[in-house]
């Protein structure tokens, strides 16, 4: 819950028809389908081998840090959000600060979300992306994520259509395989520096 105002922070400059405060409230206070995770700064100086012991998975691992110059105070820099239902994950939301995109927040929030579905039992894992986000569905892609159908005129603010991307069978082995292969590159790009993705 302490966290929602930051988050917030970021949806008004991620999105042009962003969710309300409210709706973040419901989402983690009611919503028993739902869960969302922060990816947050942490100090320069945390213990080394603190980022070591949380290395057993993204759900907590330690990951990128870098100096700001902003000069307002904050320690969320990403979320995301999925809901559940039986054996089917869907990704509600996702945003990183514009200040720290393209380092890799963005995969870590997508990893740590499809770890959790995983542990859920969900059988598949889906979404719903922009026809213009072309960056975001390189990512998707890059994760088993498979174009499916579309939904025209989705977007309230322009009307714009929205692809559906869908990962599926992400319990089987070969779908774990490609998870590990994504994951252990993503640790390597991010292990010289610390933000841990966290359960709000």
């Amino acid at each position: 819950m302490q966290d929602i105002g930051e988050v917030v922070e970021i949806e008004l400059v991620s999105f042009t028809s962003p969710w309300p405060p409210r709706a973040y409230r419901y989402e983690v206070r009611q919503n028993r389908l739902a869960h969302y995770f922060v990816a947050r700064r942490r100090s320069p100086e945390a213990p080394e081998e603190e980022a070591e012991e949380r290395d057993s998975g993204l759900l907590q691992w330690m990951q990128h840090w870098t100096h700001s110059t902003r000069t307002r105070r904050t320690s969320v820099v990403g979320y995301c959000g999925f809901w559940i239902a039986g054996d089917e994950a869907h990704i509600s939301t996702i945003a990183v600060d514009p200040e720290y995109r393209r380092r890799g927040v963005g995969q870590l929030l997508l990893v740590t979300a499809i770890e959790r579905a995983i542990q859920l039992n969900a059988r598949l894992m889906s979404l719903e992306v922009r026809v213009s986000n072309i960056t975001a569905q390189s990512l998707y892609h890059k994760y088993g994520f498979k174009v499916v159908g579309s939904q025209p005129r989705y977007y309230s603010d322009n009307r714009e259509d929205a692809l559906i991307m869908t990962a599926e069978h992400i319990l089987s082995a070969p779908y774990q395989r490609l998870l590990q292969k994504r994951r252990k590159q993503l640790v390597q790009r991010l292990r010289p520096v610390p933000i841990a993705a966290s359960q709000e």
